[in-house]
Parts: C-alpha cells; structure tokens; sequence
C-alpha cells in the first residue's frame, strides 16, 4: 500500500494509444481492475467528455469514474479534479481519449491525452495496435516519444500480437528503440464490448455481462503485464504542479436560519437508470453542497417521481433505444409535465431534452416542449463554446460555458420557446429551450468550471 505518500503525490500514470481503436479502453480497464484486485484502492479517471468509459471503470474498482477535460473544465482545473476523486487511493490510472496527441479541433494540443498527463506530470503508458505490423512499431513508439518532450511515454504494451515469432521481433525492434515493453497481450474476443451508434453499450445496460467483460479484461492484464513495473511507473510521478489542492463541491452557506423556521433541504430528482445514463459526478455533489437533498430514480421503472420533488435534472443517455419503454410509463410522463407545467426547475441535458419533448420517433414523451425528436443519419459531435441567451433556472444570460455534443437525433420545434444557449464557436447559432423553469439543451456541460450553476438551480428550488 502507497498511501503514506503525500497528497499531491499519488501514484499515477495515463493509458495512451496512438489511435482509437488501438485498446487503450481494454487496457486501462483491466488495469484498474487487475490493480483492485490486489487490494490497492484503484482511482478511476477518463480524458475527455465521455460518460461510457467511466461505468466500466466503476465497475473495475469499486468508486466512481471521473472524467478530466481541459476544454469543458479549464486545464486550471485538471489537477484539482484529480486530486478530488484520487483523495485516499494508492494508485491513480487515467484513461486517455483518441490518440495521445488528438485534442480539440482547431486548439493545438487543448484537452488532448498528452496536454492532461503534463498538467498531471504523469508517465504515459502507451497502448499499440501491433496486429500488422513487426519491426515499424519502433518507429511508430519513437515517434509518439520524442514529439514532445514535455510528455513521458514510460513504456509501452503491444496489443494483438499473434504469436510468439511475432512478440519477439516485435520486442527486438523496441530495445533498439530503448522504450520499454511493460505489456503482450494476444488476440482474445472474451473482452470485446458491444458497441452502437453512440460507442460502447453502457454497463447499466449489460448487468452481469459488464461483469464479465470486466473480469476478462482484468484476466487479460494480469496475464499479460508486468503490474509490479506499472506501479512503479506510477509511482515515480513525483508531485504534482505546485500549489494543487483537490477540488471542492461549493461550501453550504454557514448561516442558518432559525430552528423555529427552518425548512427541510429541497428535493432534487435526478434522472439514472439504463435511459440516463450520462452524468457526471460532480454535479450531484455540487448539488449537495448547495443544500438539496439528491434523489436518484429510474424513469424507466418508477412510475412517480420521488415525493416532494422541487426541481428535475434529466442528463444523457440512450432514450431512442428505450422510447417505447419510457412511452409506456404514462403515469410518470404525467407527473413530469405536471411539474414543468409548475413552473418548478427542470434541467435537462441531450437525452433529458428528448425525453421533454412532445414525441420521439413517433411515441409519445412528456410533452413539456412543443418539439419533436427523431433519429437522424448524421452524427453531431463535438466541443462547442456557448453562451446563455436567456434567463434560467440554471444560469443568467451572458453567462459564458463551455460544452459538448454527442448526438445522433435532431429536435424540430413547433412553437417558439426562448433559445437556451447561443453557439459562439465553431459556429454561430442558438440552440435549446427556456420555458418556465424549464432549460432543455443538446450542450453537455460540466458545472465544475460554473459552480453557480448548481447554487442558483438549486435556490430556485427553494423559491419556486
């Protein structure tokens, strides 16, 4: 066990690949796990935006997954965001997004692998594809090396190698090449993960086939890789940048109110279950340490939302896959739109927008927005700098955020409800709802680079 080791000096490394599809996800999963597993309390993070990876590194080691993006958040918060969810783990892995040099478009080197393992100065593990190729991995690995030196490609493991011919020669190439070789691990289907139109099938969705592929990547790692020379690795970060403290939720206000008129905490239901799956986990803590008390339920199930609700936060995820289940449950529907129609706080993100809408694909939805959804042929995707157009339960017009979009649906309004957000980069246009206390939007955020947004939705829970 390392945690006798100072805060800001947590062992840790990122899991890099040249290109997506190279394993990294494979790697960094059975890492975690295969670390868990040996009674290390194992901090699970990903590069970028994504809500999928996350739920499998949930899944391998027991907390939650949490992700570091230099674009949503402000690289300013990287290593504090860090330091939060990696407060009392012996070893930290962070999985990387795209290839290590892959960031924002347009932005240089902004929110990709590489710009987060420097704010974090920590070592990079880098996954290669080795399945076509034999002696070229070296000039591949000495490349991805020696482009920056700012970034430590600590060493690397060849996924898909064929055969032991193939892992000696490739092995050769790479000690002339003094990187060294940390991992082999050979063709196995056990862990390949289905995917669909929007990547990987979240864990919430797979039950104990999440398990499974789990326990197989882990099986993988273990089998495959020097875990002593990986933690090692991690180890030899060192601290990091000078003055990172961990991150925070906004403080509760100090004062109270008398006990003879105190009031209970407002009650804010927030979207989970197999539909909902795209959160991430400061937002309830901000919403926590804004003083409401954060009720989880399934809209897929529940047929109520969860009594004395004030105010509805509906996040991402996958409503187009279960539309005819969340049609189904009329009564729940009902009480949605009765407590739109109440004026009360309702945030919704992506799926939450459609789940508002009038009908999805033709199947009737909550009806809060007069707007129709359906599947479309082309993938919207993509960082976005945004700024509010209106006054809303979440935030004032001219409030400036940064945020994402995954999507592969369009929204045809019928009436004309206020734009939520007007795009300033990399196109100028309005998108999204503010109706009532309703703001419905396509734009991901992440309330950690705003914690007003948390403090003023959850006051308008107490007012409305």
């Amino acid at each position: 066990m390392v945690t006798s080791l100072p805060a800001d000096s947590v062992p840790r490394l990122v899991v890099a690949a040249p290109s997506s599809g190279s394993g990294k996800t494979t790697v960094a999963t059975g890492l975690m796990a295969a670390l868990a597993a040996r009674g290390l309390a194992v901090s699970p993070h990903k590069v970028g935006p994504d809500y999928i990876d996350p739920g499998y590194h949930a899944l391998a080691t027991g907390r939650v997954g949490r992700n570091l993006d230099a674009y949503l958040c402000g690289a300013e918060l990287v290593a504090p965001l860090f330091l939060h969810g990696a407060r009392g783990c012996d070893v930290a892995v962070v999985e990387g997004v795209m290839g290590l040099y892959d960031g924002a478009a347009g932005e240089g080197e902004l929110a990709s692998t590489a710009h987060v393992a420097k704010l974090l100065r920590a070592p990079v593990v880098l996954v290669v594809d080795a399945s076509s190729q034999s002696r070229s991995v070296a000039a591949l690995v000495h490349g991805f090396a020696s482009w920056d030196p700012k970034v430590r490609v600590g060493g690397v493991i060849l996924n898909k190698v064929g055969s032991d011919r193939h892992e000696a020669l490739l092995r050769e190439a790479l000690d002339a090449a003094g990187v060294p070789v940390l991992g082999v691990l050979r063709r196995a289907a056990p862990v390949e993960t289905p995917s669909r139109h929007l990547g990987l099938v979240p864990v919430a969705e797979r039950g104990p086939e999440a398990v499974d592929a789990v326990a197989a990547m882990a099986a993988l790692v273990s089998d495959g890789c020097d875990l002593e020379a990986l933690v090692a690795l991690a180890r030899a970060a060192g601290p990091l940048p000078g003055g990172s403290a961990p991150w925070t939720p906004a403080p509760v206000p100090t004062h109270r109110p008398t006990r003879s008129v105190e009031k209970s905490p407002p009650r804010v239901a927030v979207a989970g279950g197999p539909a909902f799956t795209f959160s991430y986990a400061e937002h309830t803590e901000l919403l926590a340490a804004a003083g409401a008390e954060v009720v989880t339920f399934d809209p897929l199930r529940d047929e109520e939302l969860p009594e004395g609700t004030a105010g509805l936060v509906v996040g991402g995820g996958f409503p187009e896959v279960y539309a005819s289940e969340l049609s189904a449950n009329e009564p729940l529907r009902e009480a949605v739109a009765e407590l739109a129609l109440s004026g009360a706080p309702v945030a919704a993100e992506c799926a939450g927008l459609l789940y508002l809408c009038r009908e999805l694909d033709g199947l009737p939805m909550c009806g809060v927005l007069d707007a129709c959804a359906r599947m479309a042929e082309r993938l919207t995707l993509g960082y976005r700098d945004a700024v509010a157009v209106s006054d809303s339960a979440l935030a004032v017009a001219g409030t400036r955020m940064r945020g994402h979009e995954f999507h592969r649906t369009v929204v045809e309004p019928t009436a004309g409800a206020a734009p939520a957000w007007g795009m300033r980069a990399p196109e100028r246009r309005v998108e999204g709802f503010v109706e009532r206390g309703v703001h419905a939007s396509y734009l991901h955020t992440h309330w950690a680079s705003e914690p007003g947004v948390a403090r003023r939705f959850v006051e308008r829970c107490r007012t409305s």
